[in-house]
């Protein structure tokens, strides 16, 4: 039987990454974006080369009503999933002072990073524990959260608060699902060159090469994409609960 995931947002960016390096590995692939548009289809397209089973799931994952019919229909076109990739995100709708954030970028942020992580992983799991589990298959849940996660930008405080949450979220997920077999990983990417991150990416490949990161270079969605893969192969066995801090060194304490 051949593993199989879904990875949220996974349309561009390190999605598309995540899901390209999967099907190198042999993974059939559900790939998301909010809605079946071109930027989709373009995608699943391009996987396809890679001779695996692959098909546009288009939801929007804050619709948690939406979770369990959408497991079920990817399911049945793909076969019984063993992976879920939660990596669709948000940013603020403003970068700026604490002080000025709106409720409503506060929200967006939660909704998405958190939220809809937590109910969609729970959909997973709940099917997952109901059915029948391969014993030769690898379980896993990778989530994509966010060296904000533990570091603060002041100027997106909100977006970080969401990060944190989900980055809790891992780790209570990973205890309860550790005597299932199931393991969980929270991967925090930290300088990553993405369509989020352009307004500012050059000023940080600057940072970067003046030592921010102990690797002198932002990151690829490549890197990203083969770190995912990697955890969700089970090729760092007897693991879980781990957070993955992909950010070159950035976050290690220095005098």
């Amino acid at each position: 039987m051949r593993q199989a995931a879904l990875v949220t947002g996974s349309s561009r960016g390190i999605g598309f990454a995540a899901v390209e390096a999967l099907a190198k590995a042999g993974f059939a692939i559900a790939i998301n974006g909010p809605e079946e548009d071109e930027e989709l289809r373009s995608a699943v397209r391009r996987i396809q080369a890679h001779d695996v089973p692959v098909i546009a799931a288009p939801f929007d994952v804050s619709d948690t009503q939406r979770h369990a019919d959408t497991l079920a229909f990817i399911e049945d076109r793909i076969g019984p999933l063993t992976t879920l990739v939660n990596n669709a995100g948000v940013g603020v709708i403003q970068r700026g002072d604490l002080l000025d954030v709106t409720e409503a970028s506060w929200d967006r942020c939660q909704t998405v990073n958190a939220r809809a992580l937590f109910f969609l992983s729970q959909a997973f799991a709940r099917r997952l524990l109901a059915g029948k589990r391969d014993v030769g298959l690898f379980y896993s849940i990778v989530n994509v959260t966010s060296s904000n996660a533990t570091a603060v930008a002041v100027q997106r405080s909100e977006y970080c608060a969401s990060k944190a949450a989900a980055a809790m979220v891992s780790k209570a997920l990973a205890v309860r699902l550790g005597s299932e077999n199931i393991a969980v990983y929270d991967v925090q990417p930290g300088l990553i060159a993405t369509d989020m991150t352009a307004p500012v990416i050059e000023m940080y490949r600057q940072r970067a090469a003046d030592g921010l990161t102990l690797f002198p270079r932002v990151g690829t969605p490549e890197d990203m994409g083969s770190i995912i893969a990697a955890l969700a192969s089970g090729q760092l066995p007897y693991t879980t609960g781990q957070v993955i801090a992909a950010d070159a060194g950035m976050l290690v304490p220095r005098f």
